[in-house]
């Protein structure tokens, strides 16, 4: 696997660094190629191969995870996101333009802070990539995601 050392300097600025590819949790495979687009799978925010935390996000004590803590959880979709984009293109200094994010938040139902929460992932995208990391994209409120995930995130880069 070739490095990227723009985008993994960029990371290490932000105190951030690349994990492992996450292993799947089902039948399919962490990101496909075609033509000049990156398609990732949902992307939990697993730390070290678990979940920090599960649950639903609500506010005033509805949900047993916070906003701001799912925000949190967006963030680290994105690191699992690049590493399984790294993992099919080589180098993340390919990416040209992230070009849609689609985010899931498992959410109380009195709960529609839906879009903050995905910010947690636009907003470290274009720390990262500049210009080149704003995105279309998707915010879904749902009852439950695989293993009571608070958040899941897909994500298309395109590349050169």
């Amino acid at each position: 696997m070739t490095n990227s050392p723009i985008v993994e300097a960029r990371l290490a600025e932000l105190g951030l660094a690349l994990p492992g590819i996450a292993a799947p949790v089902a039948a399919y495979i962490p990101a496909v190629v075609t033509g000049n687009l990156v398609f990732t799978s949902g992307q939990l925010p697993f730390v070290n191969g678990a979940l920090p935390t599960s649950g639903k996000v609500g506010t005033d004590g509805a949900g047993s995870v916070s906003p701001e803590d799912a925000k949190a959880l967006a963030a680290t979709c994105v690191l699992n996101g690049l590493a399984a984009a790294q993992g099919v293109i080589g180098s993340l200094d390919r990416i040209t333009r992230v070009v849609k994010v689609v985010g899931f938040v498992a959410s109380d139902p009195s709960f529609t802070g839906q879009p903050g929460v995905i910010n947690g992932a636009s907003e470290l995208l274009g720390e990262i990539f500049g210009e080149a990391g704003k995105h279309a994209r998707s915010a879904v409120g749902l009852t439950v995601l695989p293993l009571d995930s608070p958040v899941e995130i897909e994500f298309v880069f395109e590349f050169a």
